[in-house]
């Protein structure tokens, strides 16, 4: 990983090469799916980052894209994409992530805000646990029916993730502070859940949902494996997608957030931790 090398793209030949990442990570088969050259040529030209991540053969393996955006009449980046070859992977995403990050302090802006399916819980562990963002947005099917294999069989649920990237919660998660990982974990212990689940043949579901939960913290739960799952038995996965909705458009109307994200790979589930202010 030490002899990757990470830097800005500027020319026309490296967005193309950029097209040829989207297509071999995500698998579209369509344009109308696809970031086009021209579109990375203007925006670049306008602030946006994007960064390419080159093996020592000049290979590029990995990127990310940004673009400036406003919420709340103040600037921001959004991360439209960011994306590894699957033999690459095991942090460069990482390594990706961070150089966004700084290209973004030093641009003066303090927030960087993505998508990423709840139901993926890969993803989840990554963007809560290493990244330490925070999620307060849920958006049904936020792009609309996906060519991707990865993305194919339910709507395209997202929720929107909120990089606050000079909080000292983000830098704590960064670095990885084993003490403040210690003080999470005894204050959550005992959250309720929100959904019970169980396993039903190869695939987990969900057996009851309670929505009435005032406790300050509440988890929600998620199977791993859902690109699978899509793939090999989409009811179960359709009917994952309406529960998870469900779950979060009632609970983030009551003023929740999602600030963490627990993976227990061996069981075959993860879990959001919700949190309101008292």
């Amino acid at each position: 990983m030490s002899d990757i090398q990470i830097r800005d793209l500027t020319a026309i030949d490296e967005f193309r090469q950029v097209v040829g990442l989207e297509k071999a990570i995500w698998g579209y088969t369509d344009e109308g799916d696809l970031v086009t050259v021209p579109v990375f040529i203007f925006t670049v030209h306008r602030g946006a980052t994007l960064i390419g991540a080159f093996d020592p053969g000049g290979k590029m393996v990995g990127f990310a894209y940004a673009v400036v955006g406003m919420k709340n009449a103040r600037p921001m980046m959004w991360s439209h994409m960011a994306g590894v070859l699957p033999e690459h992977r095991g942090g460069l995403g990482f390594k990706l992530k961070l150089a966004q990050r700084d290209r973004a302090l030093t641009q003066g802006y303090d927030l960087i805000e993505w998508t990423f399916d709840p139901l993926q819980a890969m993803n989840a562990h990554f963007n809560f646990a290493k990244l330490g963002g925070v999620v307060e947005e849920y958006a049904p099917n936020f792009y609309g029916e996906s060519t991707s294999a990865l993305h194919k069989g339910t709507p395209t649920d997202r929720v929107v993730l909120s990089w606050k990237i000079a909080e000292p919660h983000v830098v704590r998660r960064i670095e990885q502070s084993s003490l403040a990982m210690r003080m999470k974990s005894h204050e959550v212990t005992e959250a309720p859940i929100v959904n019970t689940t169980v396993m039903d043949g190869e695939w987990r579901k969900t057996k009851v949902i309670n929505l009435a939960i005032k406790d300050r913290r509440v988890w929600i739960e998620i199977p791993t494996g859902f690109t699978e799952m899509q793939q090999r038995a989409p009811d179960r996965a359709l009917a994952w997608r309406m529960d998870v909705r469900q779950m979060f458009d009632e609970y983030l109307a009551k003023g929740y957030r999602a600030v963490d994200f627990v993976l227990q790979r061996e069981a075959g589930f993860g879990r959001y931790l919700l949190a309101r202010d008292v």
